[in-house]
């Protein structure tokens, strides 16, 4: 079955979906984007996705599309054409294609470019690696300043997967000054003595909508939480750890760098973690 993907305003075969050789995606990796789970036909956390959207579209400078307050019909359009019952909708907003490559912005009256596709994912939610736990390992945080900005730039994210698979892991936590910033595309945490512990917010490390839920929920189910930077060394010494994200929801972590984690056993923290937030979402999707 072929995909009905969106671009610009159409709703195309994805083998018909075309954007310029001139898009500043393309050429200068200038754009941002936002993934949003489905869970039962439904988007999980939309309306966090679309307000950190519009501020990484703020904070490139880049024009708000003319469908932006259509976005959530848009996803809903392409979730049901395509028979999405669990998986994720993909959008990428760039800069647009001005028609020739300049490192200089185009005019302001340059239309972005819109594009947005389903994945289809069956068991997402019942992703069995949550029962036994992941693998990873620590690399250098060699990116740019801004990644609380939702930016296309995932060169080294995607390097970073590699260097994982190629040592026999599932993915890799990024490291700046000795502390952990993130994982490749996801927050991170550890458990110890019962208090989860997350590095806080900043231009370091994206603003996940998925942490903020499950900070949230973890809150109100009297847990304790502690937003600091945390080390590699302090990880091999936890009692868990685990990340979050939109696709992979709260994720446990069995073992860092070959050290084991918890006895390289997953926890009772984020099963318990990972069970209310898909509880809650589902709740609230929509």
């Amino acid at each position: 079955m072929t995909r009905t993907v969106y671009v610009n305003g159409e709703y195309l075969p994805e083998n018909e979906a075309k954007v310029s050789i001139f898009d500043r995606a393309f050429l200068m990796a200038d754009g941002v984007y936002e993934v949003t789970s489905v869970l039962d036909g439904k988007l999980i956390d939309f309306a966090g996705h679309a307000n950190r959207l519009a501020r990484s579209l703020s904070e490139l400078d880049i024009p708000t599309p003319p469908e932006f307050d259509d976005l959530l019909e848009i996803h809903r359009k392409l979730v049901a054409e395509n028979g999405v019952n669990e998986g994720m909708v993909y959008l990428q907003i760039t800069r647009g294609a001005p028609g020739d490559r300049d490192f200089a912005f185009p005019p302001k009256d340059t239309r972005p470019t819109v594009v947005l596709f389903t994945q289809n994912k069956p068991g997402l939610a019942d992703n069995p690696q949550a029962k036994v736990g992941i693998k990873v390992i620590s690399i250098e945080d060699i990116r740019w300043g801004r990644r609380d900005i939702k930016t296309v730039q995932l060169l080294y994210p995607s390097m970073g997967k590699m260097m994982a698979k190629k040592a026999g892991c599932d993915d890799a936590w990024l490291v700046e000054d000795g502390f952990v910033t993130e994982g490749t595309s996801n927050n991170t945490y550890i458990v110890k003595g019962g208090k989860i512990i997350t590095r806080n917010l900043s231009n370091d490390i994206l603003h996940g909508i998925t942490r903020a839920a499950v900070l949230k929920f973890a809150k109100e189910a009297q847990m304790e939480v502690e937003e600091r930077p945390f080390t590699i060394e302090e990880a091999k010494q936890a009692d868990e750890a685990f990340f979050t994200s939109a696709s992979a929801f709260v994720m446990p972590v069995v073992e860092i760098d070959g050290a084991a984690i918890g006895g390289g056993k997953v926890g009772s923290v984020a099963p318990r973690l990972r069970e209310i937030y898909l509880e809650e979402s589902r709740k609230a999707a929509v």
